[in-house]
Parts: C-alpha cells; structure tokens; sequence
C-alpha cells in the first residue's frame, strides 16, 4: 500500500488547502507521496518542507503588495504574480524556504503542468525545490491570460487545471493506492462552461490545443469530480472538501479574507483528524 496526499488548486481558494495541511503537519501525519496542481503545487510543496503556516504567512503578508501581485505587475512584466518576487526573492531572502527539509523529505513531490503546444497535462517530480523545480510549479499556477507562458525542459506550459484539475489518475498510474484527496469546492459543485472563452482563445491563438483543451475543461472537471465521488464511497479515497462555497475571489488581496477561508481548512481538517489516521492505516 502505498499513501498519496491529492491537491487540487484554485488560486486563492488554496488557503482552505493550506489550512488542511497544517492541521496534518501539526499532526504528524505523513504520506509516501504528493502531487499537486497549480495552488495545489505551489502552496502544497510547504508540505514537503514541513513548514506549518508558511503559505498563510507570506501570502496574507503580501496579498495587496504590488510587488507581490496585481495589475501593475501585469502591465509591467506579463504575470500578474511577480515572477521574481514570487519565485526568487520570496522563497530566497523574505520567508525561506527550506531546501534541506524539502530534498531531505523521502516524500515523493509531484507537479502537474499542461503543455499547451499539445494540450496533454505533463508531471514532474521535485528534488530540491529549485531551479527546474520552480520553474515546474510556477508553469503549474500560472493562469491563462494573467500569466506568460513558462518554458522549460524543451516544453512550453501554463496552469495545469487546463486540462486535469486534482491529479488522482496519475497518483493510481504510479502506484498509490491509498490517496487522500484535498479539494476546493464543496460537494455538488458543477463547473459551468468558461465565460471568456474568446479572450482565452485570443491570448492563445499560437496554441490551438491548449484552446481546444480549454472549451471542454468544465466537462473534464465534472467527470473528475464523479469520479472521485465514486472514489470516495468505495472507500479507496478520503476527500477532504469545504462544506460549502468558500466566497473567495481567486486573487483575493484582503488578508482578513485569505485568514477566514484557512480557518475553514484547518476546521475541517481537525474535525477529520482521528477519521484520517485511520485510512492510512488501510
């Protein structure tokens, strides 16, 4: 048996993950493996690292720093989050991350990316939380339209909720059998066709398969989340969900607001505890 910990992203809807992940931290609670998608990447490698409320911290620090994010950002560089702040100086020099922890953690780390020149959802698992490292999680969390595409290891990427939302088949495909599943939308939620299909397929005109991919993502969700429904009652998955709409903006600037939906997270992570430790047993 072998135990993976599921990350679906969702920009800042993530602080519910967040929350969840530092109830699991605090509670010694480990797993063979992690995969995430997105927010799921880049707020889940903290996991890896062992670093309880570093995601919370930073991000309700900075949430209405144009340095960090926003429109000026955008105009100036392409990327609505500041890629060198927010993958240099932030994890470098304003609230460490932990190198050592993260490559020194036998966890399994994995980041789901969508290559836009074919419209598959490609994985990479992380060493070190560097170089090639990054530049996979930010291809993972970087949005359409708001973000410049990320080019690395010969491929050209952006967000992988593109195409495969919470990465449950992969984790199956590579061996774990035993998975909890973090998501960031209550039960019941069904994902509606994207409004500004026109300015997606407009910013993306070189990629006519990322375009393609984009027109069925609310189908492929909701097929996703059947599944992992089916998953779920017959006991081979433990979700892990909001009890309803987390009422956030996905670039939410109002710590007070980043604060209130980690609370839900850590809320239902602590009501789940004992439920939780008892799967991983199997």
């Amino acid at each position: 048996m072998k135990t993976g910990l599921i990350m679906e992203g969702g920009a800042m809807r993530g602080m519910f993950t967040c929350g969840v992940l530092d109830v699991l931290m605090e509670n010694n609670i480990t797993f063979d493996g992690a995969a995430g998608i997105s927010a799921g990447a880049v707020f889940g490698c903290n996991f890896k690292s062992k670093q309880i409320g570093r995601a919370i911290r930073y991000n309700k620090q900075f949430c209405s720093n144009p340095e960090f994010c926003g429109m000026k950002s955008l105009r100036k560089t392409g990327d609505f989050y500041n890629v060198d702040f927010c993958y240099n100086k932030l994890p470098s020099e304003i609230d460490i991350f932990d190198i050592e922890t993260f490559k020194n953690n036998p966890m399994e780390f994995y980041v789901g990316a969508t290559d836009i020149n074919t419209g598959e959802e490609v994985y990479h698992k992380c060493y070190d939380g560097t170089g090639a490292d990054l530049q996979w999680m930010r291809a993972s969390a970087s949005m359409p339209v708001v973000s410049r595409p990320v080019e690395v290891e010969d491929r050209i990427m952006l967000d992988g909720g593109i195409v495969v939302s919470v990465p449950y088949k992969y984790m199956e495909s590579i061996g774990y059998d035993r998975n909890v599943i973090i998501l960031t939308q209550p039960y019941g939620y069904v994902k509606k066709k994207i409004k500004f299909l026109p300015v997606i397929s407009a910013t993306l005109k070189n990629y006519p398969k990322a375009i393609e991919a984009m027109k069925v993502r609310h189908e492929r969700y909701n097929i996703e989340m059947a599944e992992i429904n089916q998953r779920e009652k017959d006991g081979v998955a433990l979700v892990i969900r909001p009890p309803e709409d987390l009422g956030i903006k996905r670039t939410e600037n109002n710590p007070d607001e980043l604060e209130r939906v980690y609370q839900i997270g850590r809320k239902v992570a602590q009501e789940r505890i004992d439920e939780i430790k008892e799967f991983l047993k199997g």
